[in-house]
């Protein structure tokens, strides 16, 4: 079993223990069960998509459940008999339970199922209160720039108001 030791990383950091505690218990998740196989893909700045393949599932059969910062997906085992014998079961038919860490702030935008695969996506959303601003202190001064417009060489300044 591969246990990390964070204990070095705990004592020069503060207030990263929900961190640690993510990724230790998602090491301990992601040992067993990997299915259904899926795919996280950044399709923006702020957006992603997951995508899991589900062969056989109907609308029906799943649930999705996003709550903060935990995005659940769970399928329900079709009790559907076969017309025939099966001589070969490749197929999984069989109930499941795929959870995925969210990080703040982002939520699910949209779900959709075809052709076997699951895709939902989630989008990003820092409230205007949580976004970086700059903070002036007092006598300090203010740097305006002027850019340069096409064909006007020479006369980009920046003046200190």
């Amino acid at each position: 079993m591969n246990r990390f030791d964070f204990t070095p990383y705990r004592r020069s950091t503060v207030g990263f223990d929900r961190l640690f505690e993510l990724l230790e218990s998602s090491a301990r998740q992601n040992s067993g069960d990997n299915y259904p196989p899926f795919n996280i893909e950044k399709q923006g700045e702020d957006a992603y998509r997951i995508t899991l393949a589900v062969a056989g599932m109907q609308p029906d059969d799943l649930d999705i459940t996003a709550q903060q910062n935990l995005l659940t997906v769970t399928g329900r085992k079709r009790d559907d008999a076969p017309k025939g014998e099966l001589l070969h079961v490749g197929i999984a038919n069989r109930g499941f339970e795929r959870r995925f860490e969210l990080a703040d702030y982002v939520r699910v935008a949209d779900a959709d199922l075809a052709n076997g695969l699951l895709t939902i996506d989630l989008v990003r959303e820092v409230p205007e209160a949580m976004k970086p601003k700059t903070i002036k202190l007092p006598g300090q001064s203010e740097l305006k720039v002027v850019e340069n417009k096409a064909g006007d060489e020479g006369e980009d300044t920046a003046d200190a108001a």
